[in-house]
C-alpha cells in the first residue's frame, strides 16, 4: 500500500450506521479500521460501549446524536451525547434541528450546538447541517454558526437525506467556515479518486464505508 492511499485511508471515518446493522458487522468494520489505520470507526450508539470495550484503544470511537433527522429535542440530544460519551465515545456527530434552519432560527440552532459541546465534555464534535436538504443560503449562514458554536468540524451529510456530500459543497464549506472549522464530507463517497476531490477541496475527514473497500478490492486483484 503507497503513502498516498495511508493518507487517505488515515482520514476515513469507516462508517457502519444502517438500520439492521449486528455486531458481527460492527465488530468487523472495527478491525477492518484497525487494520487501514482509520482515523475512526463511526458506528450507532447502542455498540458504543461494546466496540469501545473490544477496541481497547486501537481507534477512537464516533458516534451520531439526533440521527438522521435532526428534530429531537435538544434536551434528548444532549442526554444522548452524554451517555455516548459514558460510554467511550471520542466523537459525537450530530445532526441539526434543519427545521430550524428553515425558518431561520439561526440563534437557536446555535444554541443547541453548543449545549451538545458542552455535553461532549471535551470531546470532538461534528455538526451534520444535512446539506442536500438546504438552500446555498442556509450554507452559508450554516457555515457561520457552525464556526461561533465550539464545534470542531462541520459535515456535509448524513447519507440518509436523499443526497450525500458534493464537491461544490465542500468548496462552500471551505469558503465561508472560519479557520479553526474542518470539514468532513460524508454521503457518496465510493471511490479513491473522490477522495482525493474532496481532500483537494478541503476535507480533513471523509465518512464512508467505501475507500476501504475499495483498497480490500485493490489488494485482491
Amino acid at each position: 500500500m503507497n503513502q498516498e492511499i495511508k493518507d487517505i485511508l488515515a482520514i476515513v471515518d469507516h462508517t457502519l450506521l444502517s438500520q439492521g446493522a449486528t455486531w458481527e458487522e460492527i465488530r468487523a468494520i472495527c478491525d477492518d479500521g484497525v487494520r487501514y489505520g482509520c482515523a475512526s470507526v463511526c458506528i450507532p450508539a447502542s455498540y458504543v460501549k461494546q466496540a469501545s470495550e473490544y477496541l481497547a484503544g486501537r481507534l477512537p470511537v464516533c458516534t451520531v446524536i439526533g440521527f438522521p433527522n435532526g428534530y429531537s429535542t435538544t434536551a434528548v440530544k444532549c442526554a444522548e451525547t452524554r451517555d455516548a460519551v459514558q460510554n467511550g465515545a471520542d466523537e459525537i456527530d450530530m445532526v441539526i434541528n434543519i427545521g430550524w434552519v428553515k425558518d431561520g432560527l439561526y440563534d437557536q440552532v446555535l444554541q443547541e450546538i453548543r449545549q451538545v459541546k458542552e455535553a461532549c465534555g471535551g470531546k470532538l464534535l461534528k455538526v451534520i447541517i444535512e446539506t442536500c436538504l438546504l438552500t446555498e443560503e442556509e450554507k452559508v449562514e450554516m457555515c457561520r454558526v457552525v464556526s461561533q458554536s465550539g464545534a470542531e468540524y462541520i459535515k456535509t451529510s448524513t447519507g440518509f437525506g436523499g443526497g450525500g456530500a458534493t464537491r461544490a459543497d465542500v468548496a462552500l464549506f471551505r469558503a465561508n467556515v472560519e479557520p479553526h472549522v474542518k470539514i468532513k464530507a460524508a454521503g457518496g463517497i465510493s471511490s479513491l479518486d473522490d477522495a482525493r476531490d474532496f481532500m483537494a477541496l478541503g476535507a480533513s475527514r471523509l465518512g464512508t464505508s467505501r475507500i476501504v473497500k475499495a483498497v480490500k478490492a485493490m489488494e485482491n486483484q
